[in-house]
């Protein structure tokens, strides 16, 4: 199902950029051939860098967070807890125990990352294992889980693909309109090598910043969606508990982006269009009409 979702969303993305491309192609009467080329050599890039982050993306946020795999003879009974809570929801779902590890974060944080639902990744920070209650990290690990099984890293990363292919596509599109509009009956003028760089540059830049404004909505929708399937794997008052108790100021915390590869429990960052979590009190208040 999650798959099957997954697919139309993509499906529905791409026929969108498809409808869009064409409207501009009508309006500015380029060349079919030529507009293929770039959208193909842009698809290329978009979905490659996509795919080859997301492949990499569990070394990676090892290495970056200095994550220590919880060994599974460890005396360290919240460690221990955390390990057996996360192997019991995986044996539920019938998938590959995720890797589980910790990381040092004076704020209580978790993410799940990882390619595939059975080569995933689940890291608690120092801070969320020894300050929550047992029941509040059971739910965070079912809220981490959550977006294992639902694929989530897969799907940011197709919409990522898209919108990569989109951005980089339609800002050398109009850099080529903008430079034939520049150029006299005879071809001369126009805005050089340089300006064209220039101006794809700047192009990209603001339909970058403008793209991450629906690539943000659907990572708040994503945040709702684990929210609940934490719910339901452990209770919504544990969840309910468990986001109240990470929502604390602390300095020095680890930083969360739109990034296809990664999925943060919370980030601290001031609310916006461009903010990757809805607000706490949104998300307890999403899970006490659950009660």
């Amino acid at each position: 199902m999650a798959f099957l979702r997954r697919t139309g969303l993509f499906l529905l993305i791409n026929f969108l950029v498809i409808t869009m491309l064409t409207f501009i192609l009508g309006l500015v009467g380029l060349k079919m051939d030529d507009v293929s080329f770039i959208v193909g050599f842009c698809a290329i890039i978009g979905f490659g860098g996509s795919f080859i982050s997301l492949w990499l993306s569990k070394s990676i946020a090892k290495r970056r967070y200095r994550v220590r795999l919880i060994d599974p003879t460890t005396t360290d009974s919240r460690e221990l807890f955390i390990l057996n809570v996360v192997r019991k929801m995986a044996e539920d779902n019938k998938i590959e125990m995720p890797e589980v590890g910790i990381f040092k974060s004076p704020s209580p944080n978790a993410f799940a990352t990882g390619p595939t639902k059975n080569k995933a990744l689940i890291a608690f920070s120092e801070s969320i294992i020894h300050s929550l209650s047992e029941e509040e990290l059971a739910a965070v690990a079912g809220h981490e889980m959550t977006h294992i099984l639902q694929g989530d890293m897969v799907t940011m990363s197709l919409i990522m693909g898209v919108v990569n292919t989109f951005v980089l596509a339609l800002a050398r599109i109009l850099a080529m309109v903008l430079d034939s509009a520049l150029r006299d009956n005879k071809g001369r003028g126009g805005l050089g090598y340089f300006g064209y760089r220039m101006v794809v540059y700047l192009l990209q830049n603001v339909l970058f910043l403008l793209a991450n404004i629906p690539i943000a909505a659907y990572s708040r929708w994503r945040e709702y969606r684990a929210d609940k399937g934490a719910a339901k794997m452990v209770s919504p008052q544990a969840m309910i508990d468990a986001l109240r108790a990470i929502d604390v100021p602390v300095r020095g915390g680890v930083r969360s982006g739109v990034a296809a590869d990664i999925a943060m429990i919370h980030n601290k960052s001031k609310v916006s269009i461009h903010s990757t979590h809805p607000p706490i009190e949104d998300r307890i208040k999403a899970l006490e009409r659950m009660m």
